[in-house]
């Protein structure tokens, strides 16, 4: 009799305990959100039409620009500080990204591969894809005249680069060798 008195006690008082806290509630769930949300990543492009695209050179020294002729421009590259420790190549990819948005674009072609990061950047007015590498990174090789190289970033699709001397040449450049597209060979 006093086991059950006993057990009766211990019940009750863990009763007690649980009675200090209420038991849980749909109010709980209604502070969280279960609608979709309202903002999220653009919808991806296709991938353009590369076939009449090329490579040409700016009026700004060290920045070339690829795509087709009487059409915007789909891809830029750039040397920054040139022949330096420091030297890096900016590449824009012009295509539209999500402000604040951050992507690796890589870089394929002619057995390298390059992961570079590039963030979403304000350039006139529209946000694009933007990115600097220093000029001695192996994977800038991808872009040798050899054969065609690709580029893309998550939703922008995937960009052909036709094979062409002068973005080897750049490069080439901008880490201090002095190379010319003249001096490459130009596959037949």
């Amino acid at each position: 009799m006093i086991r059950k008195l006993a057990l009766c006690a211990a019940l009750a008082g863990a009763g007690g305990l649980a009675g200090c806290k209420p038991p849980p509630t749909d109010s709980a769930v209604a502070r969280v959100s279960l609608l979709a949300p309202t903002a999220g990543p653009s919808a991806p492009m296709p991938s353009p039409d590369t076939t009449a695209a090329v490579w040409a050179s700016t009026d700004k020294p060290l920045r070339l620009v690829y795509g087709v002729p009487g059409q915007p421009v789909l891809l830029a590259l750039e040397c920054l500080d040139p022949a330096k420790p420091e030297a890096r190549l900016r590449i824009t990819r012009h295509a539209p990204a999500d402000e604040g948005a951050a992507a690796l674009l890589a870089l394929i072609g002619n057995g390298w591969i390059g992961r570079f990061p590039v963030d979403a950047t304000t350039i006139g007015g529209r946000v694009l894809w933007q990115g600097e590498v220093p000029a001695l990174t192996r994977e800038w090789d991808a872009l040798k005249p050899e054969r065609e190289a690709t580029v893309t970033v998550p939703g922008a699709g995937l960009v052909r680069l036709n094979p062409s001397p002068l973005p080897m040449a750049l490069v080439s450049g901008c880490r201090g060798k002095t190379e010319t597209p003249a001096a490459q060979a130009i596959p037949g």
